[in-house]
């Protein structure tokens, strides 16, 4: 039985790498066999982009999107098909829809994007879409994180990209407040997945 595959999205800032942890900590507390994972990857092509993360002006836009294309290549073929055939559930910080909006915002074709990662990506049974306004999730990055925004953190370039997570439509879709306490947007979360829950 094809395992479950939960996946957070949303603008920098937003809390998506502390809602992953605490979704999969939940998730085994019910019994499941839970794995965690991001994008970009580990893998070759990943540590690549973050290398770049501070230097994207040394990538054209059709090189950074291709290095994301293999990145997601890579990392469905190594991670995600492996674990949902072994009926794993997949819990993932960042997958397709955060390439469409973050590229999309720099001027490639969004629905182009989702159209080609659908012909080789498996299909969350969920993606959880956390919103913020940008200004807050900039000031969480330099509040809580310590860090100077990088070169996909300008306060422009996330109002563009939040704009373009606002228009994705699909059935798997879910919208949560990322602006509350951790543990308020955590029960939200788990109230989002638990349909999925039941044998």
């Amino acid at each position: 039985m094809r395992g479950r595959f939960f996946v957070f999205e949303g603008i920098d800032g937003t809390g998506k790498s502390t809602q992953v942890r605490m979704l999969a900590q939940s998730l085994r507390q019910r019994g499941l066999d839970v794995v965690e994972t991001f994008e970009p990857s580990d893998g070759p092509h990943g540590r690549r982009l973050r290398e770049m993360f501070g230097r994207r002006h040394e990538l054209t836009p059709e090189e950074e999107l291709a290095l994301f294309m293999a990145d997601r290549l890579d990392h469905v073929e190594r991670v995600i098909k492996p674990a949902l055939a072994a009926g794993k559930t997949v819990v993932c910080d960042r997958y397709y829809l955060s390439t469409a909006a973050y590229q999309g915002a720099a001027g490639a074709d969004a629905g182009e994007i989702i159209r080609k990662n659908r012909e080789f990506a498996p299909e969350p049974d969920l993606f959880i879409i956390l919103e913020l306004p940008p200004a807050i999730g900039r000031a969480r990055i330099s509040s809580l994180r310590g860090e100077e925004p990088n070169d996909f953190e300008k306060q422009d370039y996330l109002e563009r990209v939040a704009a373009r997570f606002a228009a994705f439509k699909g059935g798997n879709i879910v919208r949560i407040d990322a602006a509350p306490a951790p543990d308020l947007v955590h029960a939200r979360v788990m109230t989002a997945v638990a349909r999925f829950l039941t044998p």
